[in-house]
């Protein structure tokens, strides 16, 4: 995918991917930390809760679609 405003890959970084997806070349650095993750159960994305607690992401792939980036800036709102 072509980087722009909505699209940034980082290939060279040491932990890319973060997550196994079928396709590396659009995978979507652009929200490495998830911007969704405070809106708990009301992200849109995957996630489960450790015996402790802590909301767990390590399944969830939403941020790093190219194609979620608007659902994401839009549910920065709520």
């Amino acid at each position: 995918m072509e980087p722009s405003f909505k699209f940034f890959s980082n290939p060279s970084c040491k932990y890319f991917p973060c997550h196994t997806m079928q396709n590396s070349e659009e995978f979507n650095c652009l929200f490495c930390f998830c911007p969704l993750y405070s809106l708990e159960n009301k992200c849109g994305g995957t996630f489960d809760y450790t015996d402790k607690g802590i909301k767990n992401c390590m399944n969830c792939k939403f941020p790093h679609k190219p194609d979620n980036y608007d659902v994401i800036v839009s549910k920065l709102s709520e």
